[in-house]
């Protein structure tokens, strides 16, 4: 998945890169190729926030001419749609493991950024809030 960034040169010199869909996320770098180093690093970091707060997080939205593209990763980005949902539906991560029969530490586990899982571990938890994960080559 990717979001679509405005890289605008600084006064100072270099970049500034900042996000419509995800206004939190501002950075900047000497050289383009910084700059998208740290657009990626931003874009995680500002995720993590909004775990940590259990705030939805506002889909991207479509490109236009000048944007770059960052991406988010896969797996990071079934996490995103996995805190959506539980958002949506207004579930715990308590109960969500209630209904995966398994702990919530399991399940904390699960929606941590930090922590690596298993992608059939997020579509049993999609599933489990009658959603399903699917991949889709374009």
């Amino acid at each position: 998945m990717f979001y679509p960034a405005t890289f605008e040169p600084a006064q100072e010199g270099g970049f500034v890169v900042t996000f419509r869909d995800i206004p939190e996320a501002i950075t900047q770098g000497d050289t383009e190729a910084e700059a998208f180093d740290m657009a990626q690093d931003a874009l995680l970091t500002v995720m993590e926030f909004y775990f940590d707060d259990k705030r939805h997080i506002p889909a991207p939205s479509a490109p236009q001419a000048s944007d770059r593209l960052i991406t988010l990763p896969l797996s990071i980005w079934a996490k995103v749609l996995l805190l959506n949902e539980m958002l949506a539906q207004s579930i715990t991560p308590s109960e969500l493991a209630r209904r995966l029969n398994t702990t919530p530490q399991n399940m904390n586990k699960v929606i941590d950024l930090g922590h690596t899982t298993k992608i059939d571990a997020l579509a049993d938890a999609m599933r489990a809030l009658g959603r399903r994960l699917e991949v889709v080559t374009a």
